[in-house]
């Protein structure tokens, strides 16, 4: 019996795990570009590309987190992009001679036993450029992890946007929902589930300031809710969609200013800072005496000054984000701070906000797969 019993309990672990994955934080592309005085030149760059064709919720200027997985056997290290705005994994392709891709990890197919040609075209497109190549298949796992899944469908990236020349980054891996694969590829959080010991995951993103490569910059926890950095307490609200993480806001109110409306609202890893209606920024800017900076393309504010916080009504339940999440140097040891919330045009039956990394620092949030809802819990201030 004893013996039986022990088998059933090793059988459990391998059938179901969690997985603590490690974040690295790195400068943003747009602090790069300001400290060197690029940011107006790529900003109208940006501007023209938008002009010319889609854009979507996906702006990767501010990303600073990146995270390492590994694809085929044996394993090829890359560090991605973990992004909950989209639902695709890509990585570049030996055979990309863009200047983009030149000095990043690159998948080497002829190097792998579990690699499987698929061949067929594929092209994803962000509100900061683009990647195209060929579909494939092979291992993928999270990290070092035995979080693994087989015959994961993946994107060889033949070319990829100027944009992405410089990002400290080799690709993206999307954990949005199907609905918005490109091509109708499973997404790789789907494939992963029956791994892990929840059908979820937890993201908390360690508070360091204006530090830059810190590798300690927060944890993605695959499978269980982390009490380790995260309050005892996590709020749900169900997903009004199951595409982006998308849900209801009812209102934002920072110090005299207050807008009260149904928003469709997403969480999105992908994206550092807030974005909202132009009208709300415009109000909360001139509630603060913000004043806009061209060259940030951001409103900013002494750092001297007090700053009442942003307070945000979901389901009900008020979430605060504090002066120094919403309100950040431009640079370390600057007198000078922007405000991390940004104009963002979305309409129709999409978002009108955009929840970045200003909020996730702030609450941990829970994104529970199998209950198609989202949970805020209380973020550890240990970091920062």
């Amino acid at each position: 019996m004893r013996t039986a019993v022990l088998l059933l309990a090793l059988l459990g672990v391998a059938l179901s795990a969690v997985y603590e994955m490690p974040l690295t934080r790195m400068e943003s592309l747009r602090s790069k570009l300001v400290r060197e005085g690029k940011w107006e030149q790529y900003a109208k760059f940006k501007l023209a590309s938008k002009i010319n064709g889609g854009e979507g919720v996906n702006d990767y200027d501010d990303v600073v987190y990146v995270a390492q997985i590994q694809l085929g056997t044996p394993a090829q290290n890359f560090r991605v992009i973990l992004d909950t705005g989209s639902s695709n994994l890509w990585v570049p392709d030996k055979t990309c001679t863009a200047t983009a891709c030149s000095g990043k990890n690159k998948y080497d197919s002829s190097k792998s036993s579990t690699y499987v040609a698929n061949g067929q075209s594929w092209s994803i497109r962000y509100g900061t450029g683009s990647a195209s190549g060929v579909l494939a298949q092979d291992n993928l796992c999270l990290g070092n992890s035995n979080i693994c899944y087989k015959t994961q469908v993946f994107g060889q990236a033949k070319n990829i946007a100027p944009f992405f020349a410089q990002q400290p980054i080799d690709g993206i891996l999307g954990l949005g929902w199907p609905a918005i694969s490109v091509d109708h590829v499973v997404p790789p959080m789907q494939n992963l589930l029956p791994t892990l010991d929840q059908p979820l995951f937890t993201v908390w993103l360690a508070r360091v300031g204006a530090q830059e490569n810190v590798a300690n910059g927060g944890l993605y926890t695959y499978g269980a809710i982390d009490t380790k950095n995260c309050g005892a307490t996590v709020t749900y609200v169900p997903l009004t969609a199951e595409t982006y993480w998308q849900f209801l806001m009812s209102s934002v109110t920072v110090g005299s200013y207050t807008q009260t409306t149904n928003w469709q609202v997403i969480s999105d890893t992908g994206t550092s800072l807030i974005g909202a209606p132009t009208a709300v920024v415009t109000g909360i800017a001139h509630a603060v005496k913000g004043t806009m900076n061209n060259q940030l393309g951001l409103y900013t504010v002494p750092c001297s000054g007090t700053y009442a916080p942003i307070v945000l009504t979901i389901g009900g339940a008020q979430y605060t984000i504090p002066q120094n999440q919403w309100v950040e140097p431009t640079q370390a040891g600057s007198k000078t701070c922007y405000l991390t919330i940004f104009p963002f045009g979305g309409a129709g039956f999409g978002p009108a906000w955009i929840l970045g990394d200003t909020f996730i620092r702030s609450y941990c949030n829970v994104y529970h797969i199998g209950g198609k809802k989202i949970g805020f819990a209380l973020a550890n201030t240990a970091g920062g």
